[in-house]
């Protein structure tokens, strides 16, 4: 009888082991973990809670400590070594890209089991290379990541698997990210279904932000797990109002900068509970659909509103110098969303309304680039020479361009204290037919 009250006891005690171990975390904490506390999740770095707040970029990080940022994101890992070493000599941390092939490249790369095994290999060099640098916080793997639930897509989600698994075990003291568009349920439903090793699901959300909080309180049946928001902004391209000829109206940096600090007030999640931080977007220039849309600096490195206003959001200091205020651009006294038809040659008004009394130090530059409506576009519109006039500060002509085509004028106007405004209006140059004529361009007087 004590023999077999022995083995009962052993086995008790083995059951109740494996129990605990069950309901241990797979990796113990190491530099950077996750934690969740009384119903909060925090992301520790260095044993010091850590919640992010900075830029969607790689550039201007003396900027970017200076106005109260702590971290920057990376894409991909060129020149990763280089970054993280200026990161690290500003104080901030890193969230370092790992790109792979998007899901709808199943037949061209992940039925490829050569390419596999070349991506997890050159991604193993990357880990063991850089997973000690003090700058790293986390990895994101692959950017806007699309899970779907067809069963031929196994390939995809093996390979992703691997990657996850692989990148755990060779550096266990950072956490795994990916990021995906949006708050989509069915790409929720299929992280937690099919994927493995992600710590934390991330972001990447503009106009959509205004719906965030709504469906994270929906959806928590579904997943009530961490979050980070790897991008947010003002509405993108693809969610403005366009010309009839499918050009995004682009408003001008001033509403921009009162749009960034609406959302960030009303929509940024970042007093959830589950919200590890947010980076806006973009910190730097980014040649996407225009130059200055996404883009919190110029390519000279002059700032415009956004970041005086993030100065502000972050720390509670008003920047000593706003830039210029803004209200709009009128071409031949019409506004963007008249849809703006000229034929070509003609010679065209272009003037710039602001709210700002002009200063003796402010500097306009115009340019009539050629629009590139292709929004994968990175390469800067070609510019156009159309012989501009100055009329006055705020006023140009110019003759519209003999190629049939959208354009777009476009106005950067700097002043003393390195801050920018931009603005921008679209027209289309097209041989107009007699009888549209006087509709058209009745209004496009000189």
């Amino acid at each position: 009888m004590r023999q077999l009250l022995k083995i009962l006891n052993h086995a008790l005690l083995y059951s109740l082991l494996f129990i605990c171990s069950c309901n241990k975390p797979e990796r113990l904490p190491g530099k950077v973990y996750i934690a969740h506390e009384k119903g909060t999740y925090i992301l520790y770095r260095n044993g010091i809670p850590f919640h992010v707040r900075g830029g969607a970029g790689y550039t201007h990080m003396e900027k970017l400590k200076a106005i109260g940022g702590n971290t920057i994101r990376t894409w991909d890992t060129t020149g990763l070594g280089i970054i993280l070493d200026q990161a690290a000599a500003n104080n901030l941390a890193v969230i370092a890209g790992l790109p792979i092939p998007e899901s709808r490249y199943l037949d061209y790369f992940y039925k490829d089991t050569e390419k596999v095994k070349a991506q997890y290999t050159a991604l193993r060099t990357i880990i063991r290379k850089y997973r000690s640098h003090p700058a790293l916080l986390m990895w994101c793997l692959g950017n806007e990541v699309d899970f779907p639930y067809r069963p031929r897509y196994k390939k995809f989600y093996d390979a992703f698997n691997q990657l996850t698994e692989m990148i755990h075990m060779e550096d266990p003291d950072h956490p795994v990210t990916t990021t995906i568009v949006n708050f989509q349920p069915r790409n929720i439903l299929n992280l937690r279904m099919k994927v493995r090793g992600i710590d934390v699901i991330s972001f990447n959300t503009f106009g959509a932000l205004k719906v965030l909080q709504e469906q994270l309180r929906s959806y928590r049946w579904l997943w009530n797990g961490p979050f980070l928001i790897t991008e947010w902004g003002i509405s993108s391209p693809q969610e403005t109002h366009r010309t009839a000829w499918g050009a995004p109206i682009e408003p001008t940096s001033t509403w921009k900068a009162d749009k960034y600090r609406e959302f960030h007030t009303k929509y940024l999640p970042v007093n959830n509970p589950r919200c590890l931080g947010a980076l806006t977007f973009y910190w730097g220039q980014k040649e996407e659909v225009t130059p200055t849309w996404y883009s919190l600096f110029d390519s000279s490195g002059a700032t415009t509103g956004i970041v005086g206003e993030m100065q502000r959001l972050w720390t509670g200091i008003t920047p000593a110098h706003h830039p210029p205020a803004l209200e709009y651009l009128l071409l031949n006294g019409i506004g963007a969303a008249s849809d703006i038809l000229t034929e070509p040659g003609r010679e065209l008004t272009v003037e710039l309304k602001m709210k700002d009394t002009i200063s003796a130090g402010f500097r306009f530059n115009w340019e009539v680039l050629k629009e590139e409506l292709d929004p994968q576009s990175t390469v800067r519109p070609r510019r156009q020479e159309v012989g501009i006039i100055p009329e006055s500060n705020t006023r140009i002509t110019f003759r519209a361009p003999q190629k049939e085509g959208p354009y777009r004028v476009y106005v950067w106007v700097h002043d003393e204290h390195g801050n920018i405004s931009t603005a921008n209006i679209p027209f289309y140059v097209v041989e107009i037919p007699n009888e549209n004529k006087n509709t058209r361009l009745s209004a496009q007087k000189n």
